[in-house]
């Protein structure tokens, strides 16, 4: 009698945490709906991802891709700016609902997050000085230094590579870096490496080599079952601004070319 019992109390404690497993599975997205805004973390610093203009206004392909997802989810997007190494620790402890900063698709960061659909697609690229001719292909990375953005896809790239690696804060002290002549290589893509160019014509850097795949770009959210409806929502978001155009037309704008095709 006392085992029945304790069945039955076992079998209703099962029901009880399916129901809430299930209510709960569906909380992120209704959260986000209910206070009418999603949190998106982003550097701020990473031209032309997100930047500041010279009105001091958070702006960038990113941004608007960001804006773009919240206006389709029917909220508002708030944004929230630190440093790189803290923005994905972020999301997974859920202080944010997403990262949309040019985030590359790894198999290590899908152990820990669930990504959406790629967004857009990059090219790495290794940048040197003008005048540093020991490097051709990624090959020739081995035993070279490099400096990168702390926990980025680039680092481990060049790790992989035999490059001794250095992690570094953002993009500009990376240059800096190359520069100064204490670090052989920065590896980027060459859409940023333009924008970089443009921004600085007179900078004595250029491309040694081009890598043979490119990063899938996407967004990281909490993995586990509470963030599935709200991938869902994301990859609808994604779908529509592609299949609109929009996408397309943002890349345009920042980067003067495609970088939302993978053709």
């Amino acid at each position: 009698m006392k085992r029945n019992l304790l069945l039955s109390v076992l079998f209703c404690l099962s029901v009880i945490l399916g129901v809430v497993s299930s209510v709960s599975a569906a909380d992120l997205l209704d959260e986000i709906r209910e206070k009418g805004y999603m949190t998106v973390a982003q550097e701020g610093t990473y031209a032309p991802w997100s930047f500041h203009d010279e009105n001091d206004v958070l702006t960038g392909f990113d941004v608007d891709v960001a804006k773009g997802i919240a206006e389709r989810l029917g909220v508002e997007a708030r944004f929230v700016e630190g440093p790189w190494d803290g923005l994905l620790a972020g999301v997974e402890v859920g202080r944010y609902d997403v990262l949309i900063n040019s985030v590359g698709v790894t198999e290590e960061r899908k152990l820990k997050y669930d990504f959406s659909d790629p967004y857009a697609f990059n090219r790495p690229i290794v940048i040197v000085r003008a005048d540093y001719d020991e490097i051709h292909s990624f090959e020739d990375l081995k035993g070279k230094r490099t400096a990168n953005t702390i926990t980025s896809t680039f680092a481990e790239e060049a790790e992989k590579y035999g490059a001794k690696v250095t992690g570094v804060d953002d993009l500009n002290q990376t240059i800096e870096l190359v520069l100064s002549g204490r670090f052989d290589a920065t590896l980027n893509t060459e859409v940023t490496y333009m924008d970089y160019m443009k921004a600085h014509p007179d900078a004595n850097l250029k491309i040694a080599a081009y890598g043979p795949d490119a990063t899938w770009i996407a967004i990281p959210v909490r993995k586990g079952d509470q963030s599935a409806s709200f991938l869902d929502a994301i990859n609808d978001a994604i779908a529509d601004m592609r299949e609109e155009g929009v996408l397309s037309e943002l890349s345009m704008k920042y980067f003067a070319t495609d970088i939302t095709d993978l053709d």
